[in-house]
């Protein structure tokens, strides 16, 4: 189809004018900040409805040529010939059984081992229109990892190293590590200056799971597929977003708790063990980063809730409330506090204890990923009748800020990432 080829001709520009802005911005040490990364986002998304547009139409073409098949009174395989996920597990263990049928669409997959020096603990790898949809469904499910600025990586990268300013203040002489404009006569000869940089490395690691189902599960293998593909998604997105959270940086992502970009804002004086007042929150708003209030959201534990609904601002013998539930005076489908959504996450600590509420703006989190994987195979458990199911998944996070900022006038720091202290 011609409008096919003009959109993938469309695609491949605008891929070569991100690729050509990333080498740009490595060789002169620049980060991807301000216009530079309004421009690459921008780009993404105009690659993305390229994408779904392109899916569309091949989706259509199929179509086409199946019905044609059928009318020549033959049978042609669609480039996806699985229906759904469950079929292509059904297939696959049926294969792996001794004397079973390999069904031949078996064959569009690469087949592999579970382990690369085992070729005899083989297995059936899934296609990777099912593979990669756990991560469509990951962060569908999740609260923390769906918010992030997410950078995919290609075949053969281990990893980013993300060039940005050595900035921790925004006094004069300081601003981008160092970067100034001055007033000049006619004639005048200009003050140099320069940014200093930095660098974010986040090298990828693996994120894992393996289950065993028994082949009295394998029956329904439309519920199957659901089970095992919603299953793993759920666990994917819950240790993803817990991680962000908290997560040490050991092999995992360095969460947001464990940031040394954190801004923690201290108890009132005589606050009660294990509440939330008004000032605490009124604080926390006032060391969001300017920039970052149109993004950050409030995350709470459910315990934090009911503080929340008795908090008000008193105003002269009456008050008013600072708390906005979902619908009602709001209008809106969640929560708001000072404007902002409040979402309860499981991740969230206790009431009471540092991270209990925490106000972040998440688009200042960098999760970096590379395509799930899934295989399976029978032969691991085979004495119990059981069937191998493997996700694995290479992904890595942190905050794309390494300190808090000191601002242009006054002392208090400031971030996207604002926790309360304890209050025990």
């Amino acid at each position: 189809m011609r409008k096919k080829k003009d959109l993938m001709a469309r695609r491949s520009q605008l891929l070569d004018a991100e690729r050509t802005q990333l080498e740009r911005l490595q060789a002169e040490e620049l980060g991807l900040d301000g216009t530079e990364e309004s421009t690459y986002q921008d780009r993404r998304e105009q690659i993305e409805r390229l994408d779904s547009e392109i899916a569309s139409l091949e989706r259509l073409e199929d179509g086409i040529r199946q019905r044609a098949a059928g009318t020549r009174g033959g049978s042609a395989a669609p480039e996806s010939p699985w229906s759904d996920f469950g079929e292509f597990l059904r297939a696959a263990v049926e294969a792996g059984r001794p004397g079973g049928r390999v069904d031949e669409r078996l064959h569009h997959v690469e087949r592999l081992g579970l382990g690369s020096d085992i070729p005899s603990e083989g297995g059936f790898a899934v296609s990777p229109q099912f593979a990669d949809e756990i991560w469509s469904i990951a962060t569908e499910s999740s609260a923390l990892a769906s918010r992030c600025y997410s950078w995919p990586l290609g075949p053969g990268a281990n990893g980013l190293t993300l060039p940005v300013a050595d900035e921790t203040s925004r006094a004069t002489g300081s601003r981008l590590g160092g970067i100034r404009v001055y007033r000049v006569a006619e004639r005048g000869t200009i003050t140099e200056s320069a940014p200093a940089l930095d660098q974010i490395n986040v090298k990828l690691e693996k994120l894992a799971g393996l289950c065993y189902i028994s082949d009295e599960l394998l029956t329904d293998s439309v519920s199957l597929g659901q089970f095992v593909r919603q299953g793993f998604a759920d666990e994917i997105g819950f240790t993803l977003d817990d991680e962000i959270m908290r997560g040490d940086g050991v092999a995992k992502c360095l969460g947001i708790l464990q940031s040394s970009a954190l801004v923690t804002v201290a108890k009132e004086s005589g606050q009660a063990a294990s509440t939330v007042v008004y000032d605490n929150v009124l604080k926390m708003w006032s060391r969001c980063w300017g920039r970052s209030r149109r993004n950050a959201v409030w995350l709470v534990n459910q315990d934090v809730e009911p503080q929340l609904y008795s908090m008000s601002l008193v105003i002269g013998t009456g008050g008013a409330p600072v708390y906005l539930p979902s619908g009602g005076s709001s209008s809106e489908p969640f929560a708001t506090l000072f404007g902002r959504p409040v979402i309860p996450v499981e991740q969230c600590s206790t009431l009471g204890t540092l991270g209990d509420i925490v106000l972040a703006d998440l688009s200042q989190y960098l999760l970096v990923r590379k395509p799930a994987k899934f295989a399976t195979s029978m032969h691991v458990r085979f004495s119990s009748d059981e069937q191998a199911f493997r996700w694995t998944m290479r992904v890595n996070g942190q905050p794309l800020w390494k300190s808090a900022l000191t601002p242009a006038n006054g002392s208090n720091t400031l971030s996207p990432f604002v926790a309360l202290a304890a209050r025990s």
